[in-house]
């Protein structure tokens, strides 16, 4: 059986994320900089890297980039945007890279790339795989909605129209999961495309549960990346930072 995030992120995901901003990028990354105090030629996995914002912003900064993600498709809008070749690119499943122990000093993973799958335990071994390829004393940001904010602030339905396309969203929190279904039809015509998106709303103790069982450290929790302090009522963001301790 195919899973959703098999195929929600195709062609169709360009235009629905269209207005996530390569300038939004770039003040993220400049924050997360601040945050993991990397020096310059680290090397970083973007996990989940998606089109690459991210990635192409990090190696800007001078850092060595390896983007890493499921879909082809969006990696391969990656790859035309990375005109000089700057960043690796890679096609693997989260839970399985196909990258050395201990090879990177920072791993990302950005806008809710977390939480895709039924069982705590996938979800452990994304966190693990994050632990195998950082370096001792490497650090990570972990980039999550946080539940309590998603619940106060959803919005069921929403309806535009982009590029000859209307695109409608009907979102609900069911189970224990934050549910989104996508339905875009062509205004001239033509067949109707259906989505389905799933993340599992982790509470914040539910989370630093798993990062524990993975052998890593959180070190501080952003609300957002213009907020230094996560507030649970009011973030709408758990941005986690944290470390592979060294090893005695």
């Amino acid at each position: 059986m195919t899973e959703w995030y098999e195929k929600s992120f195709g062609e169709d995901y360009l235009l629905v994320y269209k207005h996530r901003d390569v300038q939004g990028a770039v003040h993220e990354v400049q924050k997360m900089a601040s945050w993991l105090h990397l020096p310059r030629n680290a090397k970083v996995l973007d996990l989940c890297c998606g089109m690459g914002r991210h990635s192409l912003a990090l190696s800007e900064e001078g850092y060595h980039v390896t983007g890493v993600d499921l879909s082809d498709v969006l990696l391969d809008e990656a790859k035309e945007l990375d005109q000089d070749k700057a960043v690796s690119w890679i096609l693997s499943d989260m839970r399985r890279l196909p990258v050395k122990d201990r090879e990177y000093d920072a791993v990302l993973n950005l806008f809710t790339s977390f939480g895709y799958f039924t069982k705590d335990e996938e979800h452990i071994k994304v966190l693990q795989e994050i632990y195998r390829v950082l370096k001792p004393n490497g650090r990570f940001i972990i980039d999550f909605l946080n539940p309590d904010y998603v619940q106060q602030n959803l919005v069921p339905e929403s309806s535009r129209e982009s590029e000859g396309q209307r695109i409608k969203e009907r979102r609900e929190i069911e189970n224990g999961y934050v549910k989104k279904e996508i339905t875009i039809t062509s205004l001239y015509g033509g067949e109707t495309r259906h989505y389905h998106e799933r993340v599992k709303l982790y509470t914040l103790d539910a989370f630093k549960l798993m990062v524990e069982e993975a052998g890593l450290c959180i070190d501080q929790v952003h609300g957002s990346y213009d907020e230094d302090r996560y507030e649970p009522e009011v973030s709408p963001r758990m941005i986690f930072v944290g470390r592979r301790p060294r090893e005695h």
